[in-house]
């Protein structure tokens, strides 16, 4: 599709619910780095809630998949086709959303040199390269685009530091939908003298406000009822200690109309128990609560705020993986009941416990075997369903189910790859040297059986590290692309990773570069006892706490790997400790973390070669981390430094900065360590050293 979504009804090709779809014969080509670095051709696809309006991006008719545009269709009405309006030649749209009354938000992002002052991240002194976000609010027809929720009444006393800052952060954001009101949401208001958020109720026809709340410094509304707006409970720190501070949980007494404090919720802050409540149960007034206080795992509990107990059982409770959330109903005829639940396994499942939900999800997951079907809106007598579907080999595609009869596709992100070409993927656990077991996620090329011999493979953490990685399609494009090139691919799930269990995460607790690492080398020792990997074909590739693994990797003695690549890295624990955060919350809460082996104290051990890249406007992770280490080891070993050109730390990426990384990895690879036998000619526009 070189005209994506140029009309709707061309992509609205009706089948029926439970038609199938052939795959192409697989080919045996490596995927391209192009199928990864287009502009998708659909994304961030959300209705209205009442089914009337869809918003889309898409990629802009005629420029090759090399630019966004935003999307709306009047569903009553597709003949009409779509408004279509382009980002423009600096600020470019990156994700979209329908909200109500005709209106939708979106989301811009554009280029930014200039003077931060110790605003946010980037350098306190001096000029810094980083991305400007903004929030937009507009109207189905993209008639005016208005910052949104944003006070443009003149502010006395500001400075222009300060302006700029705020110019920069933004001042607001939406907090809930209140979904039975037809035209006002709650909002977050940055006040612009003091720097707390107020909460408003915002109407999005008249533009006018209302006051819930001044949050001081430390207090937080957790949750509003989404019925009335009203707020129900907040959370306070208050400092108890020089290095410590208390979470302290308050719910509105309906009697009294006061904030009590339930001593029985507090914790300090630095137990870093998980807690949240992600709505009520108007009947008996209990509330849900997604917690680990009572186990290795968040389970689903009811909590009664009147007798300030728990129910002697969880609500909902897996044995393995925690409860991800609660779906609860968003329209009139359901509103507020339990529909289902999400369990955090290696892919996330959705579990519909209501009859009506179950069967129209049961049935979709008929119509498409194989992949993960998730409903992602719905009018309130179910005439139209919005959903996804993706797998680890197919990325996610939208659709409109009509009437509960058909589907519609909306659109693929990326029809263009075929399926054929990526491999297997399994969840597997591996013992740790200490015991510890290690869950991570495996990928194999398309094809691949034991009888054909050992792989080379890549040993490939992810970020954070309190984060996780989900089996599922790669949005990245890092996975597909290196197993349909050969190589199998082990993302292990290291200790100090969140979302799969306390113990797992908080055993990373000042363990970079030491038993952290043990978890990566252990997965490449389990790999080649399983006769998947070929000992002397590992690398190690990762990308911003990924990339300080590799960067350790590098440095330590006894390596099982033959080379590294470090993607945006973290090198220097020592400085980045000084620059951390004046913000004695976060150093509590992560800060007093990031402590083990420093591998800019032991650049005289680098040991194999290197790849280093990072983009010029990575203000997450700076360029000076992957400079100063590549300068301390480039006379030691094969080591090479990369700064791309514009590129942030996170997606989304303009589709020049992935053709180069890819191709840096794809060349690094095969040439550099020598774990292919081709390599590959692509050029890189880069500055390398």
């Amino acid at each position: 599709m070189n005209a994506p979504l140029a009309k709707i009804s061309h992509f609205f090709a009706g089948t029926a619910l439970f038609a199938l779809v052939a795959l192409n014969q697989a080919h045996s080509a490596p995927l391209p780095a192009e199928s990864f670095a287009k502009v998708p051709n659909i994304q961030s696809v959300s209705m209205s809630a009442d089914g009337k309006m869809l918003v889309a991006l898409i990629a802009t008719p005629g420029s090759d998949n090399g630019d966004t545009s935003l999307a709306t269709w009047d569903l009553t009405d597709l003949d009409q086709g779509p408004v279509i309006t382009p980002s423009g030649d600096r600020m470019k749209f990156i994700a979209a959303s329908a909200l109500k009354a005709d209106r939708l938000l979106v989301f811009g992002r554009q280029e930014w040199t200039g003077r931060l002052a110790g605003c946010g991240e980037g350098r306190s002194t001096g000029a810094t390269k980083t991305f400007v976000n903004k929030l937009y609010l507009t109207d189905d027809k993209h008639k005016e685009f208005q910052e949104a929720f944003a006070d443009n009444t003149r502010q006395l006393g500001i400075s222009q530091e300060l302006q700029r800052c705020l110019e920069i952060a933004g001042t607001a954001s939406l907090v809930s939908t209140l979904p039975l009101d037809p035209e006002r949401v709650i909002i977050s208001q940055l006040n612009e003298l003091t720097l707390q958020s107020n909460f408003f109720l915002y109407n999005l026809v008249t533009g006018e406000t209302e006051l819930l709340l001044r949050a001081g410094g430390r207090t937080t509304p957790s949750l509003f009822d989404p019925r009335t707006g009203e707020l129900l409970i907040r959370t306070e720190i208050e400092a108890s200690g020089a290095m410590e501070f208390e979470q302290r949980i308050l719910f509105k007494n309906p009697d009294t109309g006061e904030f009590e404090v339930h001593e029985n919720l507090s914790r300090p802050l630095s137990d870093r128990y998980s807690f949240s409540v992600p709505g009520r149960d108007e009947e008996t007034g209990k509330f849900y609560v997604l917690t680990d206080l009572f186990s290795d795992r968040v389970e689903a509990w009811m909590y009664d705020p009147r007798t300030r107990e728990f129910d002697d059982e969880p609500l909902v409770a897996h044995p393995e993986f925690s409860i991800g959330s609660i779906i609860l109903g968003t329209q009139p005829s359901n509103f507020n009941r339990i529909l289902g639940f999400t369990v955090a396994g290696g892919a996330f499942e959705t579990v519909y416990v209501d009859p009506k939900m179950a069967s129209i999800h049961g049935g979709l997951k008929q119509a498409f075997p194989d992949q993960s079907v998730s409903i992602n809106g719905y009018n309130d007598d179910m005439s139209r369903v919005l959903f996804t579907t993706s797998s680890h080999r197919q990325a996610p595609a939208y659709h409109l189910l009509i009437d509960q009869s058909r589907v519609m596709t909306l659109g693929a992100q990326r029809p263009w790859i075929d399926a054929d070409q990526i491999g297997e993927q399994r969840w597997v656990t591996y013992p740790a040297r200490d015991g510890l077991n290690i869950p991570a996620i495996l990928d194999l090329p398309a094809g691949w059986t034991k009888e054909d011999g050992p792989l080379p493979t890549i040993i490939h953490p992810h970020g954070g590290p309190w984060a996780r990685d989900v089996q599922g399609w790669d949005a990245s494009g890092w996975v597909p692309f290196l197993t349909s090139r050969g190589y199998a691919v082990l993302r292990p799930q290291y200790r100090g990773s969140s979302g799969l269990g306390r113990e797992l995460w908080l055993a990373g607790d000042r363990q970079w570069g030491l038993a952290m690492q043990d978890d990566k080398d252990d997965g490449a020792a389990w790999l080649v006892e399983q006769g998947i990997a070929d000992p002397d074909k590992l690398a190690i590739f990762g990308y911003s706490y990924g990339g300080f693994a590799a960067v350790a990797a590098s440095i330590r003695p006894n390596s099982p790997y033959q080379c590294a690549i470090a993607g945006a890295p973290v090198a220097d624990l020592g400085r980045l400790g000084n620059t951390w955060s004046e913000n004695r919350l976060q150093r509590i809460l992560q800060g007093q973390t990031v402590s083990g082996l420093d591998p800019m104290t032991a650049t005289d051990q680098a040991n194999i070669p290197i790849l280093l890249y990072v983009g010029d406007r990575d203000v997450r992770t700076p360029a000076w981390h992957a400079t100063n280490f590549h300068r301390a080891v480039h006379d030691k070993v094969d080591a090479k430094l990369v700064i791309i050109e514009d590129m942030p730390h996170s997606l989304p990426w303009y589709p020049r900065h992935h053709r180069n990384t890819l191709d840096l990895i794809e060349n690094f690879l095969s040439q550099t360590c020598g774990l292919l036998d081709q390599p590959s000619a692509a050029e890189v526009s880069t500055t390398a050293y």
